[in-house]
């Protein structure tokens, strides 16, 4: 064990821990949740990058000696490469907006850094956390500014799962393209379409879900890094602000700009509300989909049974050969956690008071958390059921033709009450349209054959 000490008191740390007095602190005061900094990589990789940008433009400005600044961007590059992820082990959920996240890596760079001059840990005199790994800086705009950036990476792996998931269900919409079924209104039946264009409608609404996240994503470039405490740069060299950004753009590799109001950037999280909208927005899409997939596919004889999900696994432990839609039915759990997540992050936005949001922490692990629960829901979605589904045509076929689905098209030749009439009559006597059609006096000779032909047509 070493001993170090801070403004509280001594702190006892095991030698081969990298963390020091304040984290060992925090890991007492907040046993919440179950994620910790380490379960979060991409978070744990932008905290280094802000460390590492605020040490070139230290560095830049000649308020940071060569030998620690060059020490520092060696340690961040290796935890920016997946290295020492295991001394980050502070709870995501915690009091101080986010102070015990911001010294675990000024701790652990620090002390890694020391090690590498040749020091043990705890011989700050050499390379402290709070005058050299945290200089020019502040919780306050260090924390919101790696948020911003483990969103943007985060991001990137979300839309590219929506894409490749839209795509799934556009070359089922190739594939079902020639198959004519009943498009249905309110659950009931309302007019011809075919299966193909039911699946392409899938593919278009995950397709704008993915532009939405995207332009919601614009708004995560723009931070307040430079800004320290509320927003007027105390203890920042003149030009610190432009020089950090700027090396913080190139480390990220994202274009960063700063806020143009630091004051009122400290406080106002209204683009994390704004990027956790589009997220819930493409959760309830899926939702939606996987939604009409159990419906499309219920019975397999006593429901609709227009379409045929896998079979991944057995669906009851009493009913033999039955087959549940597991995987639709997971997706839709999936939105209503996101939908709560939401909840969350627009409740902690307007938590800010005066010059600070202190609610980041739960913003920050449940915006994380929503962006993995739907990366792999996605991913799992397109694998275990939008790629082995199976359109079963002749049961669209039965549906259709034993519908009322035509009455729309019809309406054109013979008018609305007419045609009213005939759908009633064909309800009465348990009948389809067209039977009911056949035996109608005074109607051209052509019109069923005209009526159905052309349904076929629009639908291919």
């Amino acid at each position: 064990m070493r001993v170090e000490r801070d403004q509280l008191g001594v702190v006892e740390i095991a030698d081969d821990l990298a963390y020091g007095a304040q984290t060992a602190r925090a890991v007492l005061n907040f046993p919440i949740s179950r994620s910790r900094l380490k379960d979060e990589p991409e978070f744990v990789r932008a905290l280094a990058m802000v460390k590492q940008a605020a040490a070139r433009a230290n560095l830049e400005l000649g308020v940071l000696a060569p030998e620690k600044a060059q020490v520092i961007t060696a340690i961040t590059d290796q935890i920016i490469a997946g290295q020492h992820h295991d001394h980050f082990v502070v709870d995501l959920i915690q009091g101080g907006a986010g102070t015990s996240s911001n010294m675990n890596a000024n701790e652990v760079i620090a002390n890694l850094g020391l090690r590498a001059m040749g020091h043990g840990f705890g011989e700050y005199r050499y390379l402290h956390p709070n005058d050299d790994v945290n200089h020019s800086q502040s919780t306050n705009d260090v924390y919101p500014t790696a948020i911003r950036l483990a969103l943007l990476h985060r991001a990137r792996a979300l839309t590219t799962a929506l894409e490749v998931l839209a795509l799934a269900f556009r070359n089922k919409a190739t594939e079902f393209a020639g198959i004519t079924k009943v498009g249905r209104t309110q659950l009931q039946d309302a007019v011809p379409m075919s299966l193909g264009t039911e699946f392409a409608a899938f593919a278009a609404t995950l397709a704008d879900s993915v532009r939405q996240i995207t332009a919601a994503s614009e708004g995560l470039r723009v931070i307040n890094l430079g800004g320290t405490a509320i927003g007027d740069g105390i203890l920042a060299p003149e030009g610190y602000r432009a020089r950090a950004i700027a090396a913080l753009s190139e480390i990220s590799g994202f274009d960063l700009t700063g806020a143009d109001d630091l004051f009122a950037a400290g406080y106002d999280q209204g683009a994390l509300v704004q990027f956790s909208a589009a997220l819930k927005s493409a959760a309830l899409r899926m939702s939606k989909i996987a939604s009409d997939l159990r419906l499309l596919s219920s019975g397999p004889r006593a429901g609709l049974g227009e379409i045929i999900l896998p079979p991944v696994q057995a669906g009851s432990s009493i009913m033999p050969g039955k087959v549940n839609p597991v995987i639709p039915e997971m997706v839709n759990q999936v939105a209503y956690a996101v939908v709560g997540n939401d909840v969350t992050v627009t409740m902690a936005a307007e938590a800010g008071e005066l010059q600070l949001n202190a609610m980041e922490p739960v913003m920050l692990c449940r915006l994380l958390e929503s962006l993995s629960l739907m990366e792999n829901a996605a991913n799992t979605f397109r694998t275990r059921c939008v790629d082995g589904i199976v359109a079963d045509a002749d049961r669209c076929r039965a549906l259709f033709e034993g519908s009322l689905a035509l009455a729309t098209r019809l309406s054109l030749d013979l008018g609305y009450d007419r045609t009213s009439a005939l759908v009633y009559r064909a309800k009465r006597e348990g009948i389809g349209l067209v039977p009911a059609l056949v035996t109608e006096p005074d109607l051209p000779g052509d019109l069923v054959a005209n009526l159905t032909g052309t349904v076929q047509r629009k639908s291919a």
